[in-house]
């Protein structure tokens, strides 16, 4: 009778599946590089725009500071000077030496700052002044209290002396707001910016720092204003780096430009009249599209440094703005913006190279993947030809060698069992007849045996397993045992050398307190105070977490049965507080997890003798199991309920009777039924859903302390209030 062939599943042929899988692999790397490196570029271009902006307004907002003190600050020294008597500011007709001295003194402060005009304005309405509007001219204003052609504008030569009247004009320093608002506040401020069209310069905007002065008596002689030209301001931003192609801009709170680093000025000229200029009415679209969206959410909302993004003419724009205000009452916004061009074509010229050289390789890889199989195939189909050849009766095969070693190995092993093979059924042919003489002895024989395989077969397999399974944990701690090696006796040089560079680097700072900007800049980057209390830490916990590995590799080797050299003395209280250690990312408190508190409650213990590995894995089974009972038990309960009832663990060692070695571990977890509490110890059972325990961590635990410790483990439970487990071991396991 002939046997039915068995159903065949589809297959496919070698070659495709040495390929398809290969430069699926290949296609896959390549696409992974090809998208990190977008990724990276993104991220590179985000923090390189952050970079430039933070530095950008850390260089605008100390020029602001510098240069908008030195008004208020040469005011308050004027207005000392003239408290004290030192300057005389009666400018009376009668007095005109007082006048010209005065004068002369102003024209002296504004060849030595930077200033637009200085001077004072009485209560009397009469006032003297210096100012400086195209940067090169110093003249000096000498007015009365009554207009019309009130005001004298004097020429100056080298010395400050007045030459020859350039001007006459009308002038009321009483209505002016420079006058009045720091009149009425009583106190130094930034009076309102003000703007006007003064011949023969032409149109000007200003800022005026303004003071009231007062004489020795505390008695209101008037006010000192020195104005500062804001022009000068929109000079400076310009030649900042970022102005090339970006935008820095100053505004008011109401959205009034104040400067801006672009070509176009803070102000309009209409029928000869200077009128200020609102940045969404800007010509300069950058600024214009930025003030609109500030205007959205309103720029008095504006409190705190804020960052976004926005798209200008189809081009985004990475958008810094803060608040900037001085104790002298301004209050802007400061603008800085940075287009995201102005870092892309490097970082999309790397992208188009590196997708090219992946495309490259993949096809290189293609080829040479197609060339390989190609070259292995071919001696296995030769082996299948001959093989199905064999099936079908005709013996006489051989098959050619091959270049590579193990496949002309294979073929030689073929060409072996093919003369073997023939040989053996002619062999077979001739013991047929003895066969069935002997098959009737044998089956008497394996009727006996039956009985006997079947009660030892459970025996049997489970010995098998055991061992299969001591032999696979034995190769793995052996493969893992070199390179944690390596790399723990390497930590300690690495702690060596980062102690010295470290030490190194403190005395370059002792010699060195105040490194160039550069290197600074770099400190201040990668946090080095951090960095250097912070690396010696994480080297610690390396080497701890090498030597928690080592400890489980030696667990390992123990449950392969080559542990007879680990018996030895240990601190109990090492291992467990090693355990902890560990355990420690589950401990802590987390946002979405309450911190459990572990107390200790150690004796007085002396030295165990005990297989150390393994007793720690004891040790971490019943604490995992702790804290997943209290996590469980966390879920359920409100955050008052765990406030009123934290979660503990309380761990406790003491000696028994001088001989007995007692550790008792308890929580305040959902306890355990009583049930249960029967089978807390068999093999795969597990209170845990599916997929979140196997069952074997109690039942290998239980087999560590009664087994290998002539010990005992005991579990105590209340449902509700916790569970206990007790380990008790001898302290001297065997005499020695």
């Amino acid at each position: 009778m002939k046997t039915p062939y068995l159903s065949k599943a589809k297959a496919f042929p070698l070659q495709i599946v040495l390929i398809v899988p290969f430069v699926i692999q290949i296609f896959a790397a390549v696409s992974l590089v090809g998208y990190l490196s977008f990724k990276n570029g993104q991220r590179a271009v985000n923090h390189l725009a952050g970079q430039l902006i933070d530095r950008s307004s850390d260089v605008v907002d100390e020029h602001l500071k510098s240069y908008l003190s030195i008004p208020q600050t040469l005011n308050q020294i004027n207005a000392d000077a003239i408290r004290r008597g030192i300057l005389d500011v009666r400018v009376d007709a009668a007095r005109l030496r007082h006048r010209k001295t005065l004068g002369k003194y102003f024209w002296d402060q504004m060849q030595a700052y930077d200033l637009t005009y200085i001077g004072i304005g009485l209560t009397t309405g009469e006032g003297i002044g210096a100012a400086n509007y195209d940067g090169k001219t110093i003249t000096i204003d000498d007015w009365t209290a009554k207009p019309p052609n009130n005001v004298y504008t004097y020429g100056t030569d080298e010395q400050g002396n007045r030459t020859q009247v350039n001007a006459r004009w009308n002038w009321d320093n009483l209505s002016e707001s420079w006058y009045t608002q720091p009149i009425a506040a009583g106190k130094p401020i930034w009076a309102k910016i003000v703007t006007g069209n003064y011949y023969p310069t032409g149109p000007y905007i200003a800022a005026s720092a303004s003071r009231p002065i007062y004489d020795s008596q505390n008695r209101l002689l008037g006010m000192i204003a020195t104005d500062i030209h804001l022009l000068k301001l929109s000079n400076f931003l310009r030649s900042l780096d970022i102005s090339q192609s970006g935008r820095v801009f100053l505004l008011e709170r109401d959205g009034t430009l104040i400067a801006s680093s672009g070509t176009e000025k803070p102000f309009t000229l209409i029928n000869q009249k200077v009128k200020r200029l609102r940045a969404i009415d800007s010509s300069d679209p950058i600024i214009q599209n930025i003030a609109r969206h500030l205007q959205i959410s309103g720029f008095g909302s504006i409190t705190q440094d804020t960052d976004f993004q926005l798209e200008v003419e189809g081009k985004r724009n990475f958008v810094n703005v803060l608040p900037w205000r001085d104790k002298y009452g301004l209050d802007w916004l400061m603008v800085v913006s940075v287009p995201e061009n102005t870092f892309m074509t490097q970082i999309n010229a790397n992208t188009h190279t590196t997708i090219a050289l992946c495309l490259g390789a993949l096809v290189v890889a293609s080829a040479m993947g197609v060339f390989t199989s190609h070259w292995i195939v071919r001696p296995i189909l030769r082996l299948n030809w001959a093989s199905e050849a064999m099936a079908s009766g005709n013996l006489n095969q051989t098959v050619e060698t091959s270049g590579i070693r193990e496949l002309n190995t294979l073929s030689n092993s073929f060409n072996h069992m093919a003369g073997q093979l023939h040989e053996s059924f002619t062999a077979l042919e001739k013991s047929k007849e003895e066969l069935e003489d002997r098959v009737e002895e044998r089956t008497t024989e394996l009727k006996n045996t039956l009985e006997e395989l079947r009660r030892s077969q459970s025996q049997v397999i489970q010995s098998e397993k055991m061992s299969s399974l001591g032999q696979l944990v034995a190769g793995v701690a052996h493969e893992i045992n070199n390179p944690v090696n390596f790399i723990h006796g390497n930590l300690t040089h690495v702690q060596e050398y980062t102690q010295d560079l470290l030490a190194l680097m403190q005395l370059y700072q002792q010699y060195h307190p105040y490194p160039v900007a550069e290197i600074q800049t770099v400190a201040e980057d990668i946090d080095l105070e951090f960095l250097q209390s912070d690396l010696p830490k994480l080297l610690s916990s390396m080497k701890v977490g090498t030597d928690r590995i080592r400890q489980i590799v030696l667990s390992l080797r123990n449950f392969s049965r080559i542990d007879e050299a680990e018996f030895k003395r240990v601190d109990i209280h090492e291992g467990i507080d090693s355990t902890l250690m560990i355990l420690q990312h589950r401990l802590k408190g987390k946002p979405e997890q309450a911190e459990i508190e572990v107390i200790k409650d150690y004796d007085n213990v002396p030295p165990v003798e005990c297989y150390a590995g393994q007793l720690n894995q004891v040790f971490m089974n019943i604490l995992v199991n702790a804290i997943d009972a209290l996590e469980e038990n966390n879920i359920k309960r409100t955050y008052q309920e765990i406030e009123n009832n934290p979660s503990q663990i309380k761990i406790r060692t003491s000696v028994v009777n001088s001989t007995w070695l007692e550790v008792a571990i308890a929580d305040n977890g959902v306890g355990i039924s009583k049930e249960f509490q029967q089978r807390i110890f068999d093999p795969f059972f597990t209170t845990k859903p599916i997929g979140k325990g196997t069952g074997m961590g109690m039942s290998i635990s239980y087999q560590i302390v009664t087994e290998k410790h002539n010990g005992k483990l005991e579990c105590f439970s209340n449902p509700g209030k916790g569970t206990e487990f007790i380990i008790q071991i001898p302290l001297q396991l065997r005499n020695g």
